[in-house]
């Protein structure tokens, strides 16, 4: 039994509701008729923090209790999560720990100095994120509030789907996967709402741990090499558990993909989203899903770009 279910992401969203924007759902006929089917994008990039991130991260520190909430929260991550849960511990009044790679956009980490969260720099692997992380645990007493294991986070994420489904009736939904914590709560409120709906993956084939550890049923790690700073995380083990139950199936896309995908919505929609945001539109140009004649929800689950560094001319 997955430890994520409708009740919990419907008891999440009652417990966020306040703390964050019911993001919109955008169409465009011009993108309708390139893709030969109807597309819906639910716009997490003008979510609080910029991406989806501020669901699951406010969800877990406010389901904390007062005396494990005043210990602190820590994590690791390579910027949304650490500014959501900055944001979060923020809103709580209590203190953020916050560990990230050292490559991390500078846009990511103005952002969680922003919200007053403490920054520990690592070296840009798993590795070194979790080792930090434990360290600054041990040192501060704070509870970990992991960026896709947790399940009140996966909740969290959970509830973008609910309002996507509130709002419009899909055949598909399309997430981007990473760690894992959007595509949990995403394919656990869809397959519950809509038991007929198909849920499918994207992820960048230079981070395809995801793909190959949904095809040999185990964990499989990679090291990622993506423009896609957002899915650089492999797929955590309870994640995966998930995905096998509630997912239909995993698909990558090229590099070039990504960028075109997220240039095409800035020009075509007037709306700025990440390279991770814009993995599953890739998907859609690539053709490796069938939508024609279909209603297809896709979860654009960030906007925050280093305008600094374009990865175009």
């Amino acid at each position: 039994m997955a430890i994520v279910d409708l009740a919990m992401i419907r008891a999440a969203h009652d417990r966020i509701r306040a703390h964050i924007n019911r993001t919109p759902v955008l169409t465009s006929s011009r993108l309708d008729t390139a893709a030969g089917g109807s597309l819906f994008f639910k716009c997490e990039n003008f979510q609080k923090v910029g991406a989806f991130k501020a669901r699951g991260a406010t969800n877990a520190v406010f389901a904390l209790d007062h005396a494990t909430a005043k210990r602190g929260v820590a994590t690791h991550s390579s910027g949304n999560h650490a500014a959501a849960l900055s944001r979060a511990a923020k809103l709580r009044g209590i203190p953020a720990h916050i560990v990230m790679p050292n490559n991390t956009i500078k846009t990511k980490v103005r952002a969680v100095e922003g919200y007053g969260g403490q920054i520990v720099f690592c070296e840009p692997n798993q590795a070194s994120r979790e080792e930090t992380c434990a360290r600054v645990i041990a040192e501060t007493g704070a509870t970990l509030i992991h960026p896709f294991e947790n399940a009140e986070v996966m909740a969290g994420q959970g509830t973008a789907t609910v309002e996507l489904l509130e709002d419009v009736d899909v055949d598909l939904v399309l997430s981007p996967v990473s760690g894992g914590g959007l595509l949990c709560g995403t394919a656990v409120a869809a397959k519950s709402l809509r038991p007929q709906i198909k849920v499918i993956a994207v992820e960048p084939a230079n981070a395809d741990d995801a793909f190959q550890s949904f095809r040999a049923g185990k964990i499989v790690r990679v090291e990622p090499d993506t423009i896609a700073d957002g899915l650089r995380a492999n797929v955590g083990a309870p994640n995966l558990e998930i995905m096998r139950e509630f997912v239909d199936d995993v698909v990558t896309v090229s590099e070039e993909s990504i960028v075109a995908a997220m240039r095409e919505i800035w020009q075509t929609m007037k709306i700025i989203v990440e390279p991770s945001g814009a993995v599953p539109y890739a998907a859609i140009i690539e053709r490796k899903i069938d939508i024609v004649g279909q209603r297809v929800g896709l979860i654009l689950s960030g906007g925050n770009v280093d305008l600094d560094a374009l990865p175009w001319k």
